[in-house]
């Protein structure tokens, strides 16, 4: 397969609004494939009039320019669509994964206070859930089914005629606390990301990319949805993640590009479906959204016979750091800075710290957020006036340039007064070929912090917590194993595949 730059990738100065991905392959390769679902297929063509339909249907819904407009659903053509048409008439979407909880949607619109909210059913009971709650009403479009809620006062938002200063979509992080972070991301931010699936997966229109990173979160948006589209490739989406619907799909329907979680990669390899698997097509698999396990990526490169790459980016400043495809990647860095994206490592008074030392990862460049929605004090706290982001993230930069995340800040366990990340107790605790994956957390008792690790074990296991202390032995210093061992069947996971601590917590906390 060829792997040189796309016509986008040179005419990617063009693209000013989202939609704009489409222009190139609508006059150049209308008839090829552009987007599926398991409903149904649409070439550029097709796409292309999808999206100059819903545009006059949301125009007859009462939005317009500088509205919110939330949409609740998963991954479909529809939810595509609904994006790329908002964002040519500078409507800002609120996106929200459907199966969130219902306080947690209900939070979100509370704080984006949109015009409307459309509720995509067609593929997503949880999202028929939410219109029910709701009373929305139901209806066809000739680009899917879906519901509406009622149209509300809303004020409007500025319209610039600069994408890098015109919000495309409003994403709310997961997991937090409190008052809803809503990130504001821009075109520019948005479309950057999606040119670096040209120039560093080299994504060629011939490409056939499995989708199941929601476009309700920044990865599947814009390297997954627009990265794709904007090569002139084909995105399969899926809404969920199925380890038999996957391994099928890689071995019959011609996949090239496997982008996921961590966790979705050590399901797959563990599983029956994947064993002796080939495919003649598939030639870059990608892991983000969460840390990488040294383990993981063994395994996973031992059945796929390809180079598991890393990325490192958060919602507020996605692709921050990706591996390239022509270096070796033999360990979990998540490789040197993208292109355009300076980064610095700081220490607490943000000056930089010896070379190799570790400190917080500061970074800046097109892909950061504008800030947070109607929160100019939580924007402060992290984005400087002249666009330096504080990630909150430990890392350390490697002789060759290369960056390694070593957990987050916030997240320190201060045990006795020794610094304990959770990611390198978790890293051990994967290292264990019976245990899935584990979480661990800090526990406050009598003025200290406990560790607690959360290990969901691998099907079929019959670990116990002497088998975890004895294994932990000879790779954690006393001071940094766990006080407590909890074993759950299933650890709670965002769509995205991160766990969810904040819910682990809460359940400690019921347990104490």
């Amino acid at each position: 397969m060829k792997t040189g730059l796309s016509n986008a990738a040179r005419t990617g100065i063009m693209m000013r609004r989202l939609g704009d991905v489409l222009k190139n392959w609508v006059e150049t390769t209308p008839d090829n494939p552009a987007i599926s679902d398991e409903i149904r297929s649409l070439n550029y063509r097709q796409l292309d009039q999808a999206v100059t339909n819903c545009r006059e249907f949301l125009a007859q819904s009462g939005i317009r320019p500088g509205d919110r407009l939330a949409v609740i659903g998963e991954n479909s053509t529809t939810l595509a669509i609904l994006i790329l048409a908002a964002g040519l008439d500078d409507i800002w979407v609120v996106l929200e994964n459907a199966r969130r909880a219902p306080l947690e949607t209900d939070g979100v619109c509370e704080h984006a206070q949109p015009r409307r909210v459309l509720y995509l059913t067609e593929n997503s009971p949880s999202a028929q859930d939410h219109a029910n709650r709701h009373g929305a009403s139901f209806l066809s479009t000739s680009f899917g089914a879906l519901a509406m809620g009622p149209l509300k006062d809303a004020t409007t938002e500025p319209c610039f005629e600069s994408a890098h200063e015109q919000v495309a979509a409003l994403i709310y992080t997961t997991g937090s606390t409190g008052k809803p972070k809503g990130v504001m991301l821009t075109h520019g931010n948005l479309l950057y990301i999606s040119t670096l699936m040209q120039k560093q997966r080299r994504l060629i229109p011939e490409d056939r990319v499995y989708g199941i990173l929601p476009i309700t979160h920044v990865m599947g948006l814009s390297s997954g949805l627009l990265g794709t589209l904007a090569s002139g490739a084909h995105v399969q989406l899926v809404p969920r993640f199925s380890v038999a619907h996957c391994a099928r799909s890689l071995k019959e329907d011609g996949i090239s590009i496997l982008q996921g979680a961590p966790a979705m990669f050590a399901r797959l390899v563990k599983s029956d479906e994947m064993r002796h698997f080939h495919s003649d097509t598939l030639r870059v698999i990608a892991a983000g959204g969460a840390p990488l396990d040294p383990t993981v990526k063994h395994e996973v490169e031992q059945c796929f016979g390809l180079t598991l790459h890393n990325g490192y980016g958060l919602t507020e400043g996605s692709a921050i750091c990706w591996t390239r495809l022509e270096s070796c990647n033999s360990d979990c860095s998540v490789g040197p800075a993208n292109p355009e994206v300076s980064i610095a490592i700081l220490n607490v008074d943000r000056q930089p710290v010896k070379p190799g030392s570790q400190g917080s990862l500061w970074a800046k460049g097109p892909n950061i957020m504008k800030g947070y929605f109607r929160d100019p004090e939580r924007t402060a706290a992290v984005l400087t006036p002249d666009g330096w982001f504080n990630t909150e993230d430990l890392a350390r930069q490697l002789p060759d340039g290369r960056i390694r995340i070593e957990g987050r800040s916030k997240d320190l366990i201060i045990r006795s007064g020794f610094n304990i990340s959770p990611l390198e107790v978790e890293t051990a605790l994967n290292a264990h070929e019976q245990i899935q994956q584990s979480a661990v957390m800090g526990h406050q008792v009598c003025g200290n912090e406990e560790i607690v690790a959360v290990i969901e074990r691998s099907p079929d296991s019959i670990l116990n917590e002497a088998d975890v202390r004895l294994f932990l032995t000879d790779r954690l210093s006393p001071y940094k194993r766990p006080n407590r061992i909890i074993f759950v069947d299933t650890l709670p996971v965002a769509p995205n595949g991160k766990v969810l601590k904040q819910q682990l917590k809460l359940t400690l906390k019921e347990l104490t």
